[in-house]
């Protein structure tokens, strides 16, 4: 069965800029380390969240995959050293994790 992770993150849109240059440094980092998982980034077109909300998601074959993900990102000082830059950005975040259904 598989998951996906996702982080959901909602920015004050006078900092979008900015917000997006560090969101561009993070997608850097997972081409630069081979065990970071690789995300796909969205922003809501039409929906319920309003346009200043960034989607990183990312699919695994197991749970176990995906809360390894979790804690590598977590372990890592390069990660973190980008996330203490982009938090003061932030409105709202989370994390979630779903269950890929397979009718």
């Amino acid at each position: 069965m598989a998951y996906v992770l996702r982080f959901v993150q909602r920015f004050r849109p006078a900092d979008e800029r900015a917000f997006m240059a560090l969101e561009r440094q993070f997608a850097a980092l997972e081409r630069r380390k081979r065990r970071f998982p690789r995300g796909r980034r969205t922003r809501p077109y039409a929906g319920r969240e309003p346009g200043n909300t960034l989607v990183w998601e990312s699919e695994f074959p197991t749970l176990a995959e995906a809360q390894g993900a979790l804690a590598r990102l977590a372990g890592d000082p390069d990660h973190e050293r980008l996330l203490e830059r982009q938090l003061p950005f932030f409105l709202d975040a989370w994390t979630e994790i779903h269950e890929v259904l397979d009718f």
